[in-house]
């Protein structure tokens, strides 16, 4: 089943509250005007309810990544880098 749920994010420099996701297959892609040594990753909520666990590849470049992740609570994670656009993209459901 294919799917337009998607999530953007434009010029942001800080990590954005966390959000909730359902199960599926997902594309990254992110962009950053000034990667400057930084990252930007895609982060799940860890069972200890405290701790974030990477999900996706981490970008220190731009690009674009898929994969399958559970459901739970997210949070797209930025590390330095500056004038970071990306989108998540559902790309089919399980």
């Amino acid at each position: 089943m294919v799917s337009t749920f998607t999530l953007s994010w434009k010029n942001i420099a800080a990590t954005p509250k966390p959000f909730k996701l359902r199960a599926g297959l997902y594309r990254l892609t992110a962009h950053a005007g000034t990667w400057g040594g930084g990252s930007v990753r895609l982060q799940r909520l860890a069972a200890d309810g405290s701790t974030n666990a990477t999900a996706f590849k981490t970008f220190s470049d731009d690009g674009s990544a898929t994969a399958y992740v559970p459901s739970g609570t997210y949070q797209l994670t930025i590390a330095i880098a500056t004038d970071v656009s990306a989108d998540l993209v559902l790309t089919e459901t399980f």
